[in-house]
């Protein structure tokens, strides 16, 4: 009954964002209130709620001042060279533009952090798409789908956590998911190269004079001036240095991310604009985008919190578990891959990894299947564990790029699914995982 109750809560909230019938922060808090209500859990619902705000709390804090750091980088002027570079290369060609996403994207996605790939590449590219008149899910689509097979790699979170549940060495894991994702990278090159040459025929090649004095504003003519006025031209290669040493330190988790990301913003905030008029302005105009991402933020901890709190994910997870036939065991190291799809869509990478997977690798040894193959057929899934509505960084990327989130989904489901089955298809070709 609590797993009927849970697939039928999470179908709900994505019919109503999708249709639009709802926003997606009153659809987070509203929905699973109801589905707990009538699940009689009323007593500790409070609870419940709070529990899971606190767990993503820390999420919320580093997205806060994630957006004020890359803000104050972008009034400062940090990327306009990048965007000029661009631009030079691509001309006025989609095609080009949305094949430089894709680089561009899957180049920040080194760092495995989803809020630093999304806000740069979002910060670099979409002057360009307003420009020349693209279609701005385009380039969600891309940065999510880069993300998505990025995240892969160790210090990105989920070969972590399944190399921790299941006990396990991180090189025999990962080594030979490498050949894997390249082949997620050649998909998602694809991917930009069908969707660009759509936006060619749709649009054309427009011609750009471009010169090195042109700037690309992000807001209108009238406000240009305006914004001229923060720019820091002479502080380039001084920004560029602290956000190379603060993308150096998330790597290497130096200090926790939120902390790191505090830090980066007061230095960066006091070298750019040290009048404390400036500094207060400079919040202020990046204070709607913060109240949007990090009230989504907080608003899926609720989410989460009665998801986990009601034990409805648990049961989930045992009705998916139970509906496999035996006959099927010897091949089960595919059915993690496969079921890895809507699992890390429906629940967080932590329940998944130290919840599920030891039942799946459990179940799975009985048959003789090797733990570690299921550890590598439970990462392939996420590339549409990215676009997941519990991943507080994809609310951050339609939100910088002005798109609504049910919009989005309907956009690249089908190119995210179609990440995962080409490196699923690849991991059985080469061997990664076997059947």
């Amino acid at each position: 009954m609590l797993a009927i109750l849970g697939f039928l809560m999470i179908g709900v909230f994505m019919f109503l964002i999708i249709t639009k019938r709802m926003s997606a922060i009153v659809a987070l808090i509203i929905i699973p209130i109801l589905f707990a209500l009538a699940g009689g859990f009323g007593n500790g619902i409070g609870e419940m709620m709070l529990e899971g705000v606190k767990q993503v709390a820390p999420t919320g804090v580093m997205l806060m001042f994630a957006i004020l750091y890359f803000g104050i980088m972008i009034d400062a002027g940090l990327f306009d060279p990048l965007v000029s570079n661009i631009l030079r290369i691509v001309k006025g060609d989609p095609l080009k533009i949305v094949v430089g996403t894709a680089v561009l994207s899957m180049l920040v996605a080194l760092d495995g952090d989803g809020t630093t790939t999304y806000m740069i590449t979002v910060s670099a590219m979409l002057p360009l798409y307003k420009r020349i008149g693209m279609n701005p899910l385009i380039l969600t689509c891309i940065a999510m789908l880069s993300f998505g097979f990025m995240n892969m790699t160790p210090w990105g979170g989920p070969t972590a956590r399944a190399v921790s549940a299941l006990q396990l060495d991180i090189a025999d894991v990962f080594t030979p998911l490498i050949p894997v994702m390249l082949g997620g990278a050649l998909w998602t090159l694809f991917t930009a190269f069908i969707l660009g040459r759509k936006e060619r025929k749709r649009l054309g090649i427009a011609k750009i004079h471009y010169s090195n004095d042109e700037t690309l504003a992000l807001s209108e003519h009238s406000a240009a001036l305006e914004y001229e006025d923060y720019k820091r031209p002479k502080l380039l290669w001084i920004n560029l240095l602290l956000t190379v040493t603060l993308l150096v330190c998330l790597i290497l988790s130096v200090l926790p991310l939120p902390i790191l990301f505090m830090i980066a913003f007061v230095v960066a905030l006091m070298i750019n604009y040290p009048k404390l008029d400036d500094q207060k302005e400079r919040i202020t105009n990046h204070a709607g985008n913060v109240l949007a991402v990090v009230g989504l933020v907080f608003a899926s901890g609720i989410f989460t919190g009665i998801l986990s709190g009601t034990e409805m994910v648990d049961a989930m997870a045992n009705s998916l578990v139970a509906v496999i036939p035996e006959s099927w065991g010897s091949n089960f190291a595919l059915i993690t891959a496969v079921t890895s799809i809507p699992f890390t869509y429906f629940m967080a990478n932590d329940p998944y990894y130290f919840g599920v997977l030891p039942i799946l690798a459990k179940t799975a040894a009985a048959y003789g299947v090797d733990p570690v193959e299921i550890a590598r057929a439970s990462i392939l899934g996420q590339p549409v564990h990215a676009m997941s509505p519990l991943m507080a960084s994809a609310y951050l990327l339609v939100g910088m790029a002005g798109v609504e989130f049910g919009d989005h989904q309907k956009f690249i489901f089908k190119w995210a699914l179609g990440s995962c089955f080409v490196m699923i298809a690849l991991a059985l070709l080469i061997g990664v995982i076997t059947l």
